[in-house]
C-alpha cells in the first residue's frame, strides 16, 4: 500500500513539473472560413433569398387586401365585413406559420451541410494538434479554460491545413 502511495506521489511530481501545452481553435471562425463553410453560407443565403422572397409577395397580396378593405370599408355591409377580415386573419396566420416552418427548414439544412465539415474539422483538428505537440485542445468559444500560462491558437492553423486537405 506504501509503493503504491509512493508511485501516486512520484507521478504527481512529475505531472506537476511537467510543461503543458494547451491549445485552442475557434471552430465557429474554422466553419466561416474554409472554403467549404463559404460555399454552405453561399447555398444558405441563396434558400434564404428565395424563402424571403415567397414571403414578401405573400404580404404584399395582404397588404393589397387590407388596402382594399380599408378602401371599401364605408359601403361593406356587416357581414362582408366580418367575411374580409377573417380573410385577412387567415392570411396573416398562414404567412406566420410558412414563416416558421421555412426557419426551421433553413436550419435544418445548416445542419445537415456542416455536419460534414465539422467531422473533417475534427480530423484536421487532430492532426493539427499532433504536429503542434500541443497536449489537449479546446474549442475557444465553448472552452471553460479562463486562462493558461501556455496557450497556442491553431485556428488559423486548422484553416489553412483543411483548404489544402478539403479543397472545394
Amino acid at each position: 500500500m506504501k509503493a503504491l502511495m509512493m508511485v501516486a506521489v512520484l507521478a504527481m511530481t512529475f505531472a506537476v513539473e511537467a510543461k503543458v501545452l494547451v491549445g485552442k481553435v475557434d471552430v465557429q471562425k474554422v466553419l466561416l472560413t474554409v472554403n467549404q463553410g463559404q460555399s454552405v453560407r453561399d447555398q444558405l443565403k441563396k434558400t434564404f433569398d428565395e424563402k424571403q422572397k415567397i414571403l414578401k409577395d405573400e404580404e404584399d397580396k395582404i397588404r393589397k387586401l387590407q388596402e382594399d378593405y380599408q378602401k371599401k370599408l364605408s359601403v361593406l355591409n356587416d357581414k362582408e365585413k366580418v367575411k374580409r377580415e377573417k380573410e385577412i386573419q387567415e392570411k396573416i396566420v398562414a404567412i406566420q406559420s410558412k414563416t416558421s416552418g421555412f426557419q426551421k427548414e433553413i436550419q435544418d439544412l445548416e445542419s445537415k451541410l456542416k455536419q460534414p465539415i465539422l467531422e473533417r474539422v475534427k480530423q484536421v483538428v487532430d492532426d493539427v494538434s499532433k504536429s503542434a505537440d500541443v497536449d489537449f485542445v479546446y474549442e475557444a468559444a465553448t472552452g471553460p479554460i479562463l486562462y493558461s500560462k501556455e496557450e497556442k491558437d491553431l485556428t488559423d492553423e486548422v484553416i489553412k491545413s483543411y483548404n489544402k486537405k478539403f479543397p472545394k
